[in-house]
């Protein structure tokens, strides 16, 4: 079973599985070939965390992707526009070490073989289909700033690609056949890092080939929490995942009696606990080289009933923001006591014929990332620098810093045996959505393309909740007598795209679920 962001990246990654690949092959190729279909979402110049699952074993293991900041990065460089668009905007690009350490360690078939998909789509081009066009046509102003980004997704004709007009990316399809011949080396160490570096300095970044060439992923354990009988995983910090969980513990301080999904009680009482999270998140998220999380505390039983005291039932929290700022509005929530109790993106999932299961979030930041190519390798760069807190935050940019990374795919497990995979995209919405997701499936008995395709919303600074379009009036009318001051998204995406996979081991099959917001498919076979 695969399910991602585009149908094309699904059935090149299911053509790996049918001639005999397995889960970590078909990362590889599910990965490249969205980082070409989707060249807005993700890229071979992006970051990205992963969950895997390893059948032969029964256990989880967790890697990090996410990139550093340059050993030249210092905050005094940087104002709100250099750290979002340009060439010190990106972080030492991961996805490729990531892709490819997986592949290395579990893989069974030749990286040439599993980047032919990638290179095809590149080189020969792909129908723009109706979601991307709209994308690109909101991204002009980002493209127009670099020439050589405005020429190869808007051609010499300077316009938007229509939709089902075909988009050939050949200095894209170069890199690629590059990486499928050179591997890590060619990226990070060998001539394509070469002219990647001299690419971003010639605009004035700050990226060596030291940089490049001392980067490694990080393999991580987990983090965890015992959720009804289920144990619920995610991954760890730089990651953030931990808010997901938190918020999950907390729910599960309510009896089951609790008011069925999608009633104002049990939004408001969802959207209370994501303000609370979020709070702990922004204080002791960030690079765990410098910060060290309370995770056995926060995700504690006795932190949670803690935190569900501060719950009022008939009145929405003002949140002070969903990360660092110097200024929070009157009466914001604050981190709760740790010493009151005891002790833009992209998602796929792929699981084989073997019981293992890999799970990716991938991404390039904002849409086209830094919104600039590295030289003439046609690779667009993430913008990953803008993460950063300001200065007087918990995580200010610095050498070879970590950001606190939003990604956070999830697997859940009965015992030792895979449950599920989910994932989704989202900015900071992945760490609010992610958890109604998980609960429409875990406590809402929902299989899993219905626990995607209901509504979600996400909280925001102040009393503020975006919710989408098809939310029930009534619902909304309830929550604002509540104070919570409503905002309906108009972005189809705007809360996000998810993907993910079930496994039903007594019929020995998968289901596998796909965003409808999203170009995306589930395929199996």
């Amino acid at each position: 079973m695969v399910a991602s962001a585009h149908t094309l990246a699904s059935s090149s990654g299911l053509h790996v599985l049918a001639d005999g690949g397995n889960a970590f092959d078909a990362a590889v190729t599910v990965g490249s070939t969205l980082s070409v279909v989707e060249p807005h979402m993700s890229g071979i110049g992006g970051v990205g965390v992963g969950l895997a699952y390893l059948g032969s074993e029964s256990k989880v293991v967790a890697i990090d992707f996410a990139g550093r900041a340059p050993k030249a990065a210092t905050p005094s460089l940087f104002d709100d526009i250099s750290k979002d668009t340009g060439a010190i905007a990106p972080l030492v690009p991961g996805t490729v070490a990531g892709w490819l350490a997986l592949h290395a360690k579990y893989g069974s078939m030749d990286i040439e073989r599993l980047l032919q998909h990638a290179i095809n789509y590149a080189e020969n081009g792909f129908p723009v289909t109706h979601l991307t066009s709209f994308v690109i046509s909101q991204a002009t102003s980002r493209l127009r700033q670099f020439p050589d980004s405005a020429s190869t997704i808007l051609g010499a004709s300077g316009k938007v690609p229509n939709p089902c007009s075909r988009l050939i990316m050949p200095a894209l399809a170069s890199s690629l056949r590059s990486i499928s011949t050179g591997g890590t080396d060619e990226f990070y160490r060998g001539e394509l890092a070469q002219r990647m570096v001299l690419g971003i300095q010639a605009r004035g970044g700050i990226i060596s080939e030291d940089d490049f060439a001392e980067y490694k992923v990080d393999w991580k354990t987990p983090v965890e929490i015992g959720y009804r009988g289920y144990r619920v995983i995610t991954t760890p910090p730089s990651s953030a995942g931990f808010q997901i969980l938190q918020i999950l513990k907390l729910m599960e301080t309510y009896e089951r009696s609790t008011p069925d999904h999608m009633t104002p009680d049990s939004i408001h009482l969802l959207a209370e606990a994501t303000k609370l999270a979020i709070t702990d998140r922004i204080a002791y998220g960030g690079d765990p080289a410098y910060i060290t999380p309370p995770i056995e505390t926060l995700l504690s039983k006795g932190y949670a009933l803690a935190q569900r005291r501060r719950i009022d039932n008939t009145k929405s929290a003002s949140l002070p923001d969903v990360r660092y700022q110097s200024d929070t509005p009157k009466d914001s929530l604050i981190p709760g006591d740790l010493s009151s109790i005891n002790g833009e993106t992209t998602h796929f999932a792929i699981a084989d014929r073997d019981g293992n299961v890999v799970s990716i979030t991938q991404t390039l930041g904002a849409f086209f990332g830094s919104g600039m190519i590295a030289g003439d390798t046609g690779i667009f760069l993430n913008n990953g620098c803008t993460w950063f807190d300001e200065e007087g935050g918990p995580n200010p940019i610095g050498p070879g810093k970590q950001v606190s990374l939003v990604l956070a795919p999830t697997h859940t497990l009965r015992g030792n045996t895979f449950h599920m995979s989910l994932g989704t995209t989202g900015g900071y919405g992945i760490l609010n959505t992610t958890p109604q997701m998980l609960l429409n499936s875990l406590w809402y008995g929902m299989d899993i393309q219905q626990a995607i395709d209901v509504p979600r919303f996400s909280c925001s600074r102040g009393g503020k909740l975006l919710v989408e379009q098809d939310f029930p009036e009534d619902v909304l009318r309830d929550l604002s007598t509540r104070g919570h001051v409503v905002d309906k998204m108009i972005d189809p995406m705007g809360l996000g795209s998810a993907h993910g996979i079930v496994s039903d081991p007594d019929m020995g099959i998968f289901q596998g679920g796909a965003d409808p917001r999203r170009d995306g498919a589930a395929l199996g076979m």
